[in-house]
């Protein structure tokens, strides 16, 4: 073999365990080890050497978690070890019950057995994700499932490997010809807001709740979609072979449910830290109280516990039965519902023309809010749910975060009222409505619905987006209904005596409004871009566009020549660049391209942008090079968007809730429960002066 061959081998090697034990210790240990620039360099070089020579890319390599090419579909794969689902309790009396049946149980097999009367057991939050069955050989992960019916799922292999806290080789230097790992894939709560606000910002059925979003993303064809989600895991149960021999003082075999967690951490798994072993029923009765109240301060969902016999030599005498093994059990919080009366029905058109059904229904207090409506998504979930005006309905909140209506009490319907269908023709213009073969949307296509173009303009002058103030929905709605404003670019041809024959304009106010309005030429190119409303383009795929494209005509020639170099940007899968392409060959959006040009955007980037902006000193575009911050309270001269752009130009990042991995949290007056959870975990306190002392 050639050397230099033996060398890129080798190097290869080297870099594939660095950049996995950095990635274990970021994702799972929450413990940096590197810099992100370092580990960006390590990363680059690893890549380089795959592109030279494919054959060194093995199924351990961290480039193997981004995704390729999408899949053409889910082959189904039996599992080895069936994956039972747990029998449900729904309140403390059921627990007490199954507790008494178990040791009566344990009793009958083995009367001699010490633990008979009062067995050990673990508590465990029940995540609510999605169960996933991992297969290691050799400490390499070769194969990842669904749960399936518990003997056949599917291989979401490729889809799993995106996910950062669940490791491609074992920390285990003499790892068994084969290990089973059973564990829970979830999406984090503050993901799942992220995602739902792109969703709502391009006019897409929002995820109900975190489970169903995850459980969604899994099954993707595009891994680099499931890799944009940033879905989490934690593992909970491990099968080995028998006799099977560590030949490692660090590692001992297990013998309880609480080794096998403490084990799993140890070869490199992410465990949830919250369970605790419990000596009887009662202290497991007070672990599930406690959690019922705080389970809302959790970053992730859960809906219940799962309490477990510790010992595997008693879960072994149990057994299982063919759907549950005898020695777990879930129970669950009560989902809070509520019976109200349907008001009724209305329907909403976004600016793509999507029309959304709205249940509007007397006023109800559900999980510490008043809620009166919930979206019910589109045609078919009207049509399930059966829904007759003045019907009684039940609602509660998804997650515990989105209201919305579960079932129709049919025993309180009135004879004579009238079946709920969705309009033939637009509410808003009274276009034709049609709904796409593959899609359950119904949508206006009449490109002058004045919703649309209201719809349209809200999203322009919104703060991700020009952030005009002053122009707000009132404003707006009337500029379209006198017809002054028919598109974007009208907005710029506006005249002083147009805004002062509006309600409530003096000339002062026009004024500072046709200020505002013309200052929004300068902003951002992202901006621009994402301002435009191109289906499935939010804030994060306009910077990732912005960021690969230094202009629109860049853009307009990749749709055209080389469409592939679209879907090859991070996160971009087949669906986004085709309603990229299918945006940018629209007749009207190349009309308005045209006329915003000719009133002076740029539609590019700014040439003091490029290069790490040379004209400027450089160091400017590092200063906050990697820190996370997140903000609290109002501050006094800088409005939330103006510091966050602050922040990310310097090179850091804004989250929106407090965590470990927080660097700064600004807090300005009337902060709520961001500072106490920052002092909790020491992070870093400063005010606005202090955050402009560090830039």
């Amino acid at each position: 073999m050639d050397s230099n061959l033996n060398l890129d081998a080798e190097r290869a090697k080297e870099l594939r365990a660095l950049l996995n034990k950095a990635n274990h210790s970021y994702y799972v240990l929450d413990s940096p080890e590197i810099a992100d620039s370092i580990y960006d360099q390590l990363y680059r070089e690893l890549l380089e050497i795959e592109n030279i020579d494919p054959s060194l890319i093995t199924d351990d390599s961290p480039s193997q978690r981004l995704g390729g090419i999408p899949s053409k579909g889910f082959k189904s794969v039996d599992h080895n070890i069936p994956l039972l689902s747990l029998d449900n309790a729904f309140n403390i009396d059921e627990l007490k019950a199954w507790y008494l049946k178990i040791k009566k149980l344990i009793g009958s097999e083995d009367p001699t057995f010490k633990e008979a009367e009062n067995p050990q057991l673990i508590c465990e939050l029940k995540i609510d994700g999605n169960a996933i069955s991992l297969r290691y050989e050799n400490g390499i992960l070769t194969k990842a499932a669904t749960r399936g019916d518990g003997k056949t799922g599917e291989d979401i292999t490729t889809n799993i490997r995106t996910i950062s806290t669940i490791p491609l080789r074992l920390l285990l230097k003499n790892p068994p010809p084969w290990m089973e790992i059973r564990g829970e894939a979830f999406m984090p709560i503050e993901i799942f807001h992220k995602l739902n606000l792109e969703r709502k910002n391009t006019d897409q059925a929002l995820f109900a709740n975190p489970r169903n979003s995850c459980a969604g993303t899994l099954r993707q064809l595009d891994s680099k979609i499931v890799a944009s989600r940033k879905l989490d895991f934690f593992a909970y149960s491990l099968y080995l072979p028998k006799n099977w021999n560590p030949k490692d003082n660090n590692f001992n075999i297990p013998i309880s449910q609480s080794e096998a967690l403490k084990f799993l951490k140890n070869i490199g798994f992410k465990v949830n830290t919250t369970s605790e072993r419990k000596a009887n029923l009662n202290e497991a009765t007070n672990y599930y109280k406690y959690w019922e109240l705080k389970k809302n301060s959790l970053d992730y969902a859960t809906d219940g516990i799962v309490v477990k016999i510790d010992k595997f030599d008693i879960q072994n005498i149990l057994g299982s039965t063919n759907k549950a093994p005898r020695w777990a059990i879930a129970v669950k919080y009560p989902a809070e519902e509520k019976a109200t009366k349907l008001k009724k029905l209305i329907f909403q058109v976004g600016r793509t023309g999507a029309v959304t059904p709205v249940a509007e229904f007397e006023s109800i207090e559900l999980a510490g809010t008043r809620v009166n409506r919930a979206t019910l998504h589109n045609a078919k979930r009207v049509a399930s749910l059966d829904l007759h005006y003045g019907d009684t309905i039940v609602v509660r909140k998804a997650g515990e975060i989105i209201p919305e209506v579960i079932r129709v009490i049919k025993e309180f319907r009135q004879i004579d009222k009238k079946l709920v269908t969705l309009p033939t023709n637009c509410p808003e213009c009274n276009s034709k409505l049609i709904q796409e073969s593959n899609e359950a949307i119904t949508k206006c296509i009449n490109s002058e619905c004045p919703a649309k173009i209201k719809g349209l303009l809200l999203h322009w002058v919104s703060k991700g987006s020009m952030n005009i103030e002053g122009l707000g929905e009132k404003i707006i709605h009337q500029l379209v209904n006198v017809g002054y404003v028919k598109s974007i670019a009208d907005l710029y041809k506006l005249e002083l005596n147009s805004l002062l024959s509006l309600e409530r304009f003096g000339e002062k106010s026009a004024n500072n409004l046709l200020r505002e309005i013309n200052e929004s030429k300068k902003k951002d190119w992202h901006k621009q871009l994402y301002g435009l409303g191109i289906p499935h383009i939010g804030e994060a795929n306009a910077k990732a566009l912005s960021k690969n494209f230094q202009s629109i005509e860049e853009i307009v020639t990749t749709t055209k020549e080389s469409p592939e170099n679209i879907s090859n940007i991070y996160g971009f899968g087949n669906e986004i660049t085709d309603a990229i392409i299918k945006w940018f060959g629209n007749s009207k959006n190349q009309y308005l391209i045209e006329e915003l040009k000719s009133i002076g955007f740029s539609l590019k980037k700014a040439l003091d942008s490029k290069e790490n902006n040379k004209n400027k000193s450089s160091n400017e575009s590092n200063l906050l090079n990697g820190k996370v911050f997140v903000l609290t309270g109002t501050l006094n001269t800088l409005t939330r968007e103006e510091a966050k752009e602050l922040i990310e130009k310097a090179g850091g990042k804004v989250n929106s809730s407090i965590s470990k991995k927080t660097d700064y949290l600004i807090s300005g007056e009337n902060t709520g429960s961001k500072l106490t959870k920052a002092q909790e975990l020491g992070v870093k306190v400063i005010n606005e002066n202090e955050f402009k002392l560090l830039l």
